[in-house]
């Protein structure tokens, strides 16, 4: 889909803050599927964590990326995502899990748009919370591993600079020509 724009990096990177001021700007942006599904687990007392069932979680991930997909299948206007598919085979290589055949052939499937937004690791500005428990060094492995598998699949990144939220959406937006 040309209108969807992908976020990826490693976490704690400044992605979802980017999102949120988009949102808050009026631009269509679909939620990040990782820390959604921990927040759903937490309320369902439910197993599928990254820090106790790290399949379950990748596969609640996958659930999750496909209904955002599909919800947004049909919008004239760019929709900026909070990563994608993708990620989910990246976090697949990054745990060393078993990937699913089903996730290879979504991966193909769900297409996006080929620049791809990817945000580094900056350790300034990375924190824990209740749904980040990953160390910075996890992130920057994170990030590699990202971006890996955006290359692989024929995506070309670019690196969002490390500069406040406005002056990245105005590079963003400046790089997709939305003013």
């Amino acid at each position: 889909m040309n209108n969807f724009i992908v976020f990826t990096g490693g976490p704690g990177s400044g992605k979802t803050t980017v999102i949120e001021a988009l949102r808050r700007q009026g631009y269509c942006c679909a939620p990040e599927t990782g820390r959604k599904v921990i927040q759903e687990q937490v309320k369902q007392n439910g197993t599928a964590f990254p820090w106790l069932d790290k399949i379950a979680f990748r596969d609640e991930m996958v659930r999750m990326e496909l209904a955002n997909f599909n919800d947004y299948r049909d919008k004239p206007e760019t929709v900026f995502f909070d990563r994608s598919i993708l990620d989910c085979l990246g976090y697949s290589l990054l745990e060393a899990l078993p990937t699913p055949k089903k996730l290879e052939e979504l991966c193909e499937e769900l297409t996006y748009r080929k620049r791809v937004f990817v945000f580094p690791p900056w350790q300034e500005i990375f924190e824990n919370d209740a749904e980040r428990k990953q160390d910075f060094e996890e992130a920057v492995r994170t990030y590699e591993v990202m971006v890996g598998v955006y290359e692989r699949s024929g995506y070309r990144l670019i690196e969002v600079p490390r500069l406040t939220v406005e002056e990245r959406i105005g590079f963003i937006l400046g790089h997709i020509q939305i003013r």
